[in-house]
């Protein structure tokens, strides 16, 4: 019961979060001094008084500002997050567009990062100040400190245009049909369809992506699972199931790294967040069609609808995983649960 109280608040107040994301975004975004006049009509075009008047007078941009926000505000409440002036498509439709790319490479990327994170946290704390604790340390310091962009170029140079062991930016080789769209995840619409060839060659554009963006995110979790693990070994429990005579894959696995894993999962979920709003130098780099592509378009054209679709769509995300992280919690804590 007290679970699904804690739940129906954390619901309660996404309301109010979500209100408070629009006005600070529609704020920030209008605020910025350039006119979406110049960012989207050609130079003819502009020197035509009657053409300016007709665009500002189709996207609403003639009245107040705050007039303009309540209008967004009735028209969200009937969820309509209005039409896109880059596309000319409704936001909504090119969200449904854009997410399923973001959420098959931030998938594919976080399960990178926590397999071999956790693995490599919990072996670096077990072997304390080994060989294989320094190899481990260096490599999550260079995850964390080697930037992406980066690491993106480097990997596309060698493995795709030297060595030719993966293809090259996008989802599917050129001229290869796509499954038929289910789900929108090429990985998952190509089970579906048994089209084998499609899987393996969707699978083959993920690897790259998601090993740049997960190196980052293992890092993370690696240094994390370390130090958490390193405190939870050291608590008198952990040596009283040792003196029990319990072996030690067991004292790993149901006394430590089940107690170890509260702020691991914290950074899980902010991880998973932050892949999930878009990683607009990777995804550019890879050509990969997501958000961070739809997000970089919209800010660069001033294309104020699709800027707040996306920014409501950040702060969803975020609220949905932060929520799965502390229902996590009251799993893996008993002390929660009686609370």
């Amino acid at each position: 019961m007290a679970l699904y109280r804690y739940v129906l608040r954390r619901l309660m107040l996404t309301i109010p979060l979500l209100i408070g994301v629009t006005l600070i975004a529609f704020v920030i975004s209008h605020a910025v001094p350039a006119d979406p006049v110049t960012a989207n009509l050609g130079q003819k075009a502009m020197s035509d008084p009657v053409i300016v008047a007709a665009f500002r007078a189709e996207w609403g941009l003639d009245r107040p500002v705050h007039e303009q926000y309540l209008i967004y505000l009735r028209n969200l409440l009937r969820g309509d997050l209005g039409r896109s002036i880059k596309s000319r498509r409704p936001v909504m439709d090119d969200l449904r567009a854009y997410l399923p790319a973001t959420i098959e490479l931030a998938t594919a990327s976080i399960l990178v990062g926590v397999l071999t994170g956790v693995t490599f946290g919990v072996l670096s704390a077990v072997r304390r100040n080994s060989v294989l604790d320094h190899i481990v340390r260096m490599l999550s310091l260079f995850g964390v400190s080697v930037p992406v962009f980066w690491l993106a170029l480097v990997v596309l140079f060698v493995f795709y245009s030297r060595l030719r062991w993966f293809p090259g930016p996008g989802r599917l080789d050129v001229g290869l049909p796509a499954p038929p769209q289910i789900t929108g995840l090429l990985t998952i619409d190509a089970l579906l369809a048994q089209d084998w060839t499609a899987l393996r060659n969707a699978i083959g554009h993920l690897l790259l992506p998601a090993f740049v963006l997960g190196s980052y995110v293992t890092g993370l979790i690696t240094r994390v699972t370390r130090s958490a693990m390193l405190e939870v070994l050291n608590q008198d429990y952990i040596r009283t199931a040792r003196a029990k005579g319990l072996h030690d894959r067991v004292v790993l696995t149901r006394h430590a790294l089940r107690n170890a894993l509260i702020p691991v999962i914290t950074v899980i979920g902010f991880s998973y967040g932050n892949l999930l709003a878009g990683t607009v130098l990777t995804e550019n780099i890879f050509a990969w069609p997501g958000i961070g592509q739809y997000a970089y378009r919209a800010s660069t054209s001033l294309d104020f609808p699709a800027i707040m679709g996306v920014s409501l769509l950040i702060a969803l995300i975020f609220i949905v995983t932060n929520l799965v992280a502390d229902l996590l919690y009251f799993i893996l804590d008993p002390r929660l649960r009686s609370s």
